[in-house]
């Protein structure tokens, strides 16, 4: 998957070449013909709009792309409008394809979060060792914090929860307890206390 404005044909040639599979938006300005119309799912999925074979015609485009490709229109009912993508994948049906290009803004929030929440925006070492343990650690991070997310019963936002557990990353707490009543007032000790006695004199 693709941000919506990548449209870099030959290195989406290059993908096709070594079977990489890619799915990216539809820029309007791309010039193509339709080779195929295929038949869509009758009474399924009906906000799937269009699912063609088409060919690039562009002078440019097409040489850097000449090989078929298959283009996807559907309804977003959520925003309104009409999202179409284009794929080089001619065996999954056209709601998989619209669906996996949808999943896209997860992922981009996914790493969103790790750049910004764990202020990941440069590495300390250099060797190949030192960035993929940065990356992993920040993953298995991002992934421990969306999991207690889930987990507890009070709606936190993952920046607020981040904040609270930085603050109370040595205090003793009940984690679950903690995530469900992150405010709940903490019982007085009792106003009577019993000293021990230091000194028997008997």
């Amino acid at each position: 998957m693709a941000d919506r404005y990548y449209n870099d044909f030959s290195l989406l040639n290059v993908w096709d070449s070594t079977g990489v599979f890619f799915v990216i938006r539809h820029k309007e300005n791309i010039k193509f013909t339709t080779i195929k119309e295929r038949d869509l799912p009758e009474n399924k999925h009906p906000h799937l709009l269009k699912d063609e074979i088409i060919e690039l015609t562009g002078t440019g485009s097409k040489k850097k792309y000449p090989k078929r490709l298959r283009r996807v229109a559907l309804w977003d009912e959520k925003n309104g409008q009409v999202i179409e993508v284009i794929t080089n994948n001619m065996t999954w049906c056209a709601n998989t394809i619209t669906e996996l290009y949808k999943s896209r803004w997860n992922i981009e929030i996914f790493f969103r979060d790790i750049k910004q929440l764990l202020h990941i925006k440069s590495f300390i070492g250099t060797s190949e060792n030192a960035v993929m343990i940065q990356i992993w650690t920040a993953l298995i991070t991002i992934l421990i914090l969306k999991y207690l997310k889930a987990l507890a019963k009070y709606k936190w936002y993952l920046s607020n929860l981040v904040a609270f557990l930085r603050i109370n990353l040595f205090v003793k707490i009940e984690l679950q307890k903690w995530l469900d009543e992150p405010f709940l007032k903490k019982e007085k000790p009792p106003d009577i206390y019993k000293q021990g006695v230091l000194f028997d004199f008997s």
